[in-house]
Parts: C-alpha cells; sequence; structure tokens
C-alpha cells in the first residue's frame, strides 16, 4: 500500500497553478488524491474524453473534463489574490489555518 502525501490544502480552497500548461491561472480545488499526490481544479487542465452512450436519452460523444495537477505545481491563494504557504497557529484553544505571507486566517 502507498503512502499518503501529506498536505495542508484542502477541499474548496482556491490555488493558482505555478507551472505547466495552466501556469498563473487560478481555480477552486474539487478533489484532492492524497496517495497520487494530485489535485482537481475546476475549470483547469481540460482533457478531452471520448464517453460511450449509458442510456437511451444519454449523450455519447467527446467531452472536456479536468484532469488531475500534481499538488506540489500548486500554491494557494489569499483573498488579495497573491500565493502563500499555509500555516497553524493556535487562537482559543482551536487549530487555524493561517496565510504565512499576511498572517491573516484562512
Amino acid at each position: 500500500m502507498k503512502e499518503k502525501i501529506k498536505t495542508k490544502l484542502k477541499k474548496d480552497d482556491t490555488v493558482k497553478v505555478l507551472s505547466g500548461k495552466e501556469r498563473g491561472k487560478t481555480g477552486r480545488i474539487l478533489k484532492i488524491d492524497t496517495v497520487k499526490g494530485k489535485v482537481l481544479v475546476q475549470g483547469l487542465n481540460l482533457v478531452k474524453k471520448a464517453v460511450r452512450k449509458k442510456s437511451q436519452q444519454d449523450k455519447g460523444g467527446i467531452i472536456e473534463i479536468e484532469a488531475p495537477i500534481h499538488i506540489s505545481n500548486v500554491s494557494l491563494v489569499t483573498k488579495s489574490g497573491q500565493k502563500t504557504r499555509i500555516g497553524y497557529k493556535f487562537e482559543d484553544g482551536k487549530k487555524v489555518r493561517i496565510a504565512r505571507k499576511t498572517g491573516e486566517e484562512i
């Protein structure tokens, strides 16, 4: 069994792509695969896939879906729009994620 990759990113975080064909674009995380170390980002890294009809009403043909991007190629984006790393801080006994650059709570 493969080991899981540790990440501080979570589903619905806004991230910026650091390298590859989608470099510089931002999107929201749809899914995180910790075993393979990949993330699905909404509207980015689109690939065409041939789909067969499953029923009479269902449409077959070529569709575009998001392909996974390696977790190391994305970085969290703050509300102000700059990329940052994620840190943790304890407030009132609770662990809170913070942006390392600005110190704001995520």
